[in-house]
């Protein structure tokens, strides 16, 4: 297969890039507390643009998917409205982004059409240009629905969700470079206890440690939600571990028994924490991943999100910059909660607001005083009829309360079902200038 081929010839120099990286990089110390830390020229204050990622809805405007760009700088004149907006020209269930190393691009994906679109948001950071599409990723890899953008030095690690021989769980990695092409693929593990299903990928560079969590196939994703559920069959075929991999060697070293489709990973970002954390969607669970006394790294439930029973259903976490407090959006009942994790042995539950009738992806500034929140989950898995709403809403935080700040409906504004959020700012035209952003590296 493609892989095998890819993966031997490119072996020693993705690792030999790795290492290297590993010796360079350091914990983030400023922006979101999700990016990766081989990500420059981060954020340094305040934040003046939200890009959204929303799916298109037929008949709504354009109908295509598209990248949203939110003035949220409380001192414009614009605060709170939409700047800018680019359309993909059709509907691929547009899903999450992340940003390249040296923060020039920003990549988006399709998960069901498996499209990879880069916008240039370094020219002009209030008007994003969209310069170039990946479309044969499922006929290189044999990988379908791309998930998560984890920027490595030069390069983008891209984790699918399924695979184009049964749309299962199973799937893998893909490496490209800034300029999008396809240096090798990592299939997740389906031995030693692995699911070989793929979700979200994690780094901590000092302790040569990435770590992945696991999600379902495009069989499952694309389903209707309620559907599904009454699918007793189907419903096995979720996501029930995560993998430690060796990060210079990039190959799987131990994988973790964590039950009930585990989502989202934060790695604390204080100097000295060896510790992550990620929510089990299915189960409502919090769990704790981090080396044991013997340097054995190990996976501990240490808390429950809200009333199980009801399933809540967790969707997304925000780590805040010292590891002392994590966010959890819950989708079906509409919350935000926030626990303390200044023991993360033992989170305890401090807030929660009900911040909408459905809530997904929730992003916060560095400082922690802003909160934005978006609402879509997929599209054939958001709520119906009144409770369909699809927003982003900005919220203020002094730690003790939520308190809203602005809302922009988008619905009522034409621009579909609002996903995933990344910040952006103008010092980053000031950082780049417009001619070497002209052209992808």
């Amino acid at each position: 297969m493609h892989g095998n081929r890819i993966r031997a010839a490119c072996a020693g120099v993705v690792a030999g890039l790795v290492a290297l990286a590993g010796v360079a990089a350091l914990p983030a110390a400023a922006d979101e507390t999700c990016n990766s830390p081989y990500m420059g020229n981060l954020i340094k204050g305040q934040e003046d643009y939200l890009y959204v990622w929303a799916l298109g809805v037929k008949g709504m405007g354009d109908g295509s998917d598209k990248l949203v760009t939110i003035d949220v700088n409380p001192a414009s004149s614009r605060y709170g409205k939409v700047l800018n907006k680019v359309s993909v020209r059709g509907q691929g269930e547009a899903h999450h982004m992340g940003f390249a190393d040296d923060r020039r691009y920003l990549w988006a994906g399709g998960l069901e059409n498996s499209r990879i679109s880069l916008f240039d948001v370094g020219s002009d950071p209030a008007r994003p240009k969209l310069v170039r599409t990946i479309s044969d990723m499922p006929a290189k890899t044999g990988y379908v629905g791309p998930h998560t953008f984890y920027a490595m030095p030069g390069r983008m690690i891209v984790q699918g969700l399924s695979n184009t021989k049964d749309g299962g769980g199973v799937t893998g990695m893909a490496l490209y470079s800034n300029k999008g092409e396809l240096i090798a693929t990592y299939p997740m593990p389906t031995t030693d206890g692995g699911d070989g299903y793929g979700y979200d990928v994690a780094i901590n560079p000092q302790k040569n440690v990435m770590l992945t969590s696991s999600f379902t196939g495009r069989k499952n994703y694309m389903r209707a939600l309620g559907d599904l559920v009454k699918d007793a069959e189907a419903m096995k075929k979720f996501g029930s571990t995560m993998v430690v991999w060796d990060l210079k060697a990039m190959k799987p070293k131990k994988v973790l028994s964590v039950p009930g489709a585990p989502l989202e990973i934060r790695w604390s970002l204080k100097d000295g924490d060896s510790w992550a954390i990620t929510a089990s969607a299915l189960t409502s669970k919090l769990w704790l991943v981090k080396p044991d006394a013997s340097g054995e790294w190990q996976a501990k439930e240490v808390a429950v999100i809200g009333d199980p029973a009801k399933i809540p259903l967790p969707v997304d976490i925000s780590i805040n910059k010292d590891g002392t407090g994590l966010w959890v959006n819950t989708f079906m009942d509409g919350k935000t909660r926030y626990f303390d994790l200044s023991n993360p042995e033992q989170p305890k539950q401090t807030y929660e607001r009900v911040t909408g009738k459905q809530v997904n992806m929730i992003s916060q500034s560095w400082d922690g005083t802003r909160v934005y929140i978006a609402s879509s989950l997929l599209a054939n898995w958001d709520k119906g009829g009144a409770d369909d709403e699809q927003f982003v809403r900005g919220f203020s935080w002094d730690g003790k309360e939520l308190k809203p700040a602005f809302e922009i409906d988008f619905y009522k504004e034409k621009l579909g079902r609002a996903h995933h959020m990344k910040l952006g700012s103008k010092a980053m035209k000031t950082a780049y200038g417009l001619e070497r952003t002209a052209t992808l590296r």
